[in-house]
């Protein structure tokens, strides 16, 4: 029983190090054929270059976007939208992003990117933005060539 109790101890801390941010993604099916998105900017996100590598990770799948200032015009057919929040520890880091993919008024993709309260321990919360969410975009858009 010592054992076990000291094996315990002695890996809790690498495994806070370790921790992982949690990802939730629902892929966009092939068969929507997307080749440009129209974005919808979000003036209360402050992540930086945030919309930058999302249209750079879209461009990396065959998919062209173009930003707007909301209401999106009616001659989109697909539209993104976003949220991403940042949380702050020694220097601002991205601890929670949301893409919801829609054409016209139906969502028809979703991707999630959290950091919980286990993962903010990990190193790896300062990771890039790029880092974090290249994985996450390459999940929604798995179905499209890359």
């Amino acid at each position: 029983m010592k054992k076990i109790t000291i094996y315990t101890i002695a890996l809790l801390p690498l495994t806070i190090l370790a921790g992982c941010a949690s990802v939730d993604v629902r892929p966009v099916s092939k068969i929507h054929n997307i080749s440009h998105v129209c974005i919808e900017n979000n003036p209360k996100v402050i992540v930086a270059n945030f919309t930058t590598i999302v249209a750079d990770v879209f461009q990396d799948h065959g998919i062209t976007t173009k930003m707007y200032n909301a209401p999106v015009p009616n001659k989109c057919e697909y539209k993104l939208t976003y949220t991403a929040l940042r949380s702050w520890d020694f220097t601002p880091y991205l601890s929670h992003a949301e893409l919801r993919l829609f054409k016209k008024n139906k969502r028809i993709g979703y991707a999630e990117y959290h950091i919980g309260a286990v993962a903010s321990f990990s190193l790896k919360k300062w990771a890039s933005v790029k880092k974090k969410m290249t994985p996450v975009i390459n999940k929604l858009l798995a179905q499209y060539k890359k």
